[in-house]
């Protein structure tokens, strides 16, 4: 069956480095309600020579309509469209940097797409960030990954345990799940934290990107 084109006419804005001069790709993804325009402050807060930020942009600032912890068909069919646009934008990225220098950053909505993507697409990607976010579905959907498909690769995955939209319990299942793959997971809860992103995370970030020469 054919994904719906339902994020596939939205527009991918690009900042930093040309393509055909990047070293580094480091694709974002935002948040329900925001738009790939809220992801441009961080993009140029961690921008550095030689890297390239691609943000995609859902259809009407959503990625798909119920909780992320809601059954898998309840997002559908916008949640495989957005897996797609994740897709198509990866491969945009891979046509100029391999995948180890490709980095899959999210927010909220856009880090639970992320760390969906990421598990159900495995590759060596140079790095997963996960700011507030986990794997999508309910508990019982949480099944068929492949042990040490992401052998190696670094994510980093930021919550607070006290955020209404992210269980502290689907966070540390979905470490729990990434470890499983192989992946060197970097969890870090913050006590009481607001929904939003804080300086430790983006530290996180900038010592992966750094990590990637």
């Amino acid at each position: 069956m054919a994904t719906p084109m339902i994020h596939q006419t939205m527009p991918v804005l690009h900042i930093g480095a040309p393509l055909e001069q990047a070293k580094h790709v480091m694709i974002l993804v935002h948040g329900r309600g925001a738009g790939a325009g809220s992801m441009i402050p961080l993009a140029e807060y961690l921008s550095q020579k030689d890297w390239a930020f691609l943000v995609p942009q859902a259809a009407e600032n959503t990625w798909y309509p119920q909780r992320f912890i809601m059954p898998r068909r309840s997002n559908e069919p916008y949640l495989s469209s957005a897996l797609a646009i994740l897709d198509q934008t990866v491969q945009k990225a891979q046509a100029f940097v391999g995948l180890e220098h490709i980095m899959l950053l999210g927010f909220s909505q856009g880090a639970c797409l992320t760390l969906e993507y990421a598990a159900r697409h495995p590759q060596p990607y140079g790095g997963v960030v996960a700011l507030s976010g986990g794997l999508i579905g309910t508990d019982e959907e949480l099944t068929g990954y492949e042990d040490n498909a992401l052998a190696g690769v670094p994510i980093f995955l930021g919550c607070s345990d006290t955020d209404w939209h992210i269980p502290l319990e689907r966070v540390q299942r979905s470490t729990q799940i990434l470890r499983q793959m192989g992946a060197k997971v970097d969890e870090r809860i913050y006590p009481g934290m607001d929904h939003t992103i804080n300086r430790d995370e983006v530290d996180a970030v900038r010592a992966i990107m750094t990590s990637l020469r």
